[in-house]
């Protein structure tokens, strides 16, 4: 079994097509949401990506076969003042679970980072996804919080505008 980790190259056509085959993957599992991404939202995912200068992403393979995914968004910590790396979606495709593709990953997420000067990582997590919760521990993250007697922090969002 040959595994390769690679940076994404949004201009290779290829890793393109496996960017796009991972993501919908992950968004018909039930913690992805259990539904296909749109048609609308395929034919312009890589077109938008390669529009950003603060994104990357990083593949998978498994003797020569899209197996995981992880995109990632550039951010900044003010408290830092400094940038940091937001993990953004995370995916090890069914059959490819269990390899330590997830490990292998985020060593180059990490790399990536460091690179960039960033501080921190920072990813958000289903609350009822306890096989990620404990990979990421593993992984040295934890819940996030300025004062144990607040809490911790509680990811939300709001909805502007539709994805099409």
């Amino acid at each position: 079994m040959a595994i390769e980790i690679v940076r994404v190259d949004y201009q290779n056509e290829q890793q393109a097509r496996d960017l796009i085959f991972c993501l919908n993957s992950y968004a018909l599992d039930p913690m992805g949401g259990g539904e296909p991404l749109k048609q609308t939202v395929k034919n312009k995912l890589i077109d938008a990506l390669k529009s950003q200068m603060n994104v990357f992403s990083i593949l998978a393979y498994v003797d020569d076969q899209p197996a995981g995914l992880i995109n990632c968004v550039d951010g900044f910590s003010t408290f830092s003042a400094a940038p940091l790396v937001n993990i953004h979606d995370v995916v090890v495709l069914m059959d490819y679970r269990g390899q330590g593709l997830t490990r292998k990953m985020f060593q180059l997420v990490e790399q990536v980072a460091k690179e960039k000067g960033a501080i921190k990582l920072t990813l958000e997590v289903l609350e009822g996804n306890a096989t990620a919760k404990q990979a990421y521990q593993r992984l040295g993250f934890a819940g996030y919080e300025l004062d144990p007697a607040m809490g911790q922090a509680v990811f939300w969002q709001k909805t502007l505008l539709s994805s099409e």
